[in-house]
């Protein structure tokens, strides 16, 4: 009977799919990279090497076809931020949430990058990446370091999520199609 149930979403995602484009954005060593394997449904790994420039993935959620751009954190990549933003359907900001150093750093990229006219409206969903880290820091914190509150141009949505245990990665999922 499965088969029976595959075919006829299959049959359904030819008529009635939509199709979205989001970008990942963060500094280098936030879990980009290994979010999108795990977005994708393949597997962590600690050994993920940093992207260089950009990469493309697609991820099916339901009748959701998402292409993800996966953006490089290094500073050298982040003048090329802009550019993989603009006309996206959102934008996903992941910051590691266990890495108190690198938190003001990231704070000034993401208003820098808000700030931009062209992404003006851009619905951003940041997420305190590590949870699963004993020193990370909780939602509410990432929140008021991120200063998330005083974005009003726009939807924000913060969420405490684990790439490596899959924490919250169904919400992640579920925010992104409710903006297709």
């Amino acid at each position: 009977m499965s088969w029976f149930w595959n075919f006829y979403e299959y049959i359904l995602s030819l008529f009635w799919s939509s199709e979205m484009d989001i970008t990942l954005l963060g500094l280098q060593n936030a879990g980009k990279t290994s979010l999108l394997r795990v977005l994708g449904g393949g597997d962590f790994t600690s050994d993920s090497i940093p992207t260089i420039g950009f990469s493309m993935k697609r991820v099916r959620k339901g009748r959701v076809n998402i292409k993800c751009w996966d953006l490089g954190g290094q500073p050298r990549f982040r003048s090329m931020w802009e550019r993989y933003c603009k006309g996206v359907n959102a934008i996903l900001f992941i910051v590691d949430s266990a890495d108190p150093a690198t938190l003001q750093i990231a704070r000034m990229e993401f208003e820098a990058l808000i700030s931009k006219p062209s992404l003006e409206g851009i619905p951003v969903l940041v997420l305190g990446n590590k949870n699963d880290l004993a020193d990370a820091y909780d939602v509410d914190s990432v929140i008021d370091i991120m200063n998330l509150k005083a974005v009003d141009d726009r939807e924000v949505s913060c969420y405490s999520i684990s790439a490596k245990e899959r924490t919250n990665v169904d919400a992640v999922l579920s925010w992104l199609v409710s903006k297709a």
